[in-house]
């Protein structure tokens, strides 16, 4: 997973930073530190503003 590009799940654009982006997740159910990024990457899946609005 290290050095991949988060992409839309619908798409495939590539999600750059400052893009509006929406995430599907659950919520987890453990509390505590972790560093945000990787965490979204490996339990998110990304949705760009475009596709979400159409969809």
């Amino acid at each position: 997973m290290f050095g991949n590009k988060p992409k839309c799940a619908t798409c495939k654009r590539e999600i750059k930073g400052n893009d509006v982006v929406y995430i599907k997740m659950r919520y987890p159910e453990r509390k505590g530190m972790t560093e945000i990024k990787a965490y979204l990457n490996n339990e998110g899946t990304f949705l760009c503003e475009e596709c979400f609005n159409a969809g």
